[in-house]
């Protein structure tokens, strides 16, 4: 048995941001992938991950009972016995959504009574999904917005205005000749972990100061850069982008690896780069925006780089 491939993600904006209803632009990144598997050979990692579906059908069970989605829990429970696992090459604790591939995945081969990708797909039923999602994700973060398997599960950029208003999106078309600008990832090599960010972002919440600085520069320049990116203003893009790395500097220090402090500033010093957080930060993957993909790959000769879209 092998199930449909499910794709990493990637939010270009939004990241905290979309917990207290800013704008955010989610799109697939097909690099990375996972599907279901049953195989007679498995290797460490396929138990280690046939031993998390087993505690993730545990918990689907429980999410049963608040009636929202139901799941054919026998056929999941054989299959688990029978040696499934979730063969991805999503990298975890990195931003790109290895939880909600798998999430999308299970819904898509188990849940009855499905949403399918086929059918019309209203604001209703969009809703429905992101609260399905967001239900069965919090097993492995303690709370999700549902986004990152609503993600997985649709292949489509997914535009968030509010909470309560998520549209598919049409992004604008990328051609790699003669473009010279991107956006890229930057490897940290460091795992991140989800929950203790989020933690210290809730902790933060507390003060005022910090609640007055999210909405008004935070939760407007992001939402400026969603609308400049689908309008295709790279000028207004890249000065919005440039205030939304310093705000993030200068208020979201712990979700910044100490080592990438001086890295960032220097970004905004020299326009070459700016950097914004992938996700919830402490690790993992670093986004990267650049008008001038040479300078920026010199300047950050030392990184891995990978582009993930070109201007």
């Amino acid at each position: 048995m092998k199930g449909p491939l499910f794709y990493s993600k990637i939010l270009l904006f939004g990241e905290y941001g979309i917990i207290k209803d800013s704008k955010g632009l989610s799109i697939p990144y097909n690099f990375f992938k996972g599907a279901l598997k049953v195989s007679n050979s498995a290797d460490a990692d396929a138990i280690k991950s046939n031993k998390n579906l087993r505690d993730f059908a545990d918990y689907l069970k429980e999410i049963e009972d608040k009636e929202i989605v139901k799941f054919d829990l026998q056929k999941l429970q054989s299959d688990i016995k029978a040696g499934m696992y979730f063969d991805s090459s999503i990298p975890q604790g990195y931003g790109v959504g290895s939880s909600g591939a798998l999430v999308a995945a299970i819904y898509d081969k188990y849940a009855e009574d499905k949403i399918t990708v086929l059918e019309n797909l209203t604001r209703d039923k969009l809703l429905k999904l992101k609260e399905v999602f967001g239900l069965m994700e919090s097993f492995f973060h303690g709370s999700s917005s549902g986004l990152d398997p609503l993600n997985s599960y649709l292949s489509l950029p997914i535009l968030i205005n509010s909470k309560d208003n998520i549209e598919p999106a049409g992004i604008p078309s990328q051609s790699v000749e003669n473009k010279k600008g991107a956006v890229f990832l930057l490897d940290s090599g460091i795992v991140g972990e989800t929950a203790p960010m989020i933690s210290i972002f809730m902790e933060n919440m507390k003060q005022e100061g910090f609640r007055s600085m999210l909405k008004n520069q935070f939760v407007k320049h992001t939402d400026a850069c969603v609308d400049d990116f689908l309008k295709g203003d790279i000028k207004s893009l890249f000065s919005n982008i440039k205030q939304l790395s310093h705000v993030v500097l200068d208020n979201f220090k712990p979700m910044i690896p100490t080592q990438f402090h001086a890295l960032w500033k220097n970004g905004i010093e020299t326009n070459d780069y700016y950097l914004k957080l992938c996700g919830s930060g402490g690790g993992g993957y670093i986004l990267g925006f650049t008008q001038d993909l040479n300078k920026a790959q010199v300047a950050l000769k030392d990184y891995k780089l990978e582009v993930v879209y070109n201007f």
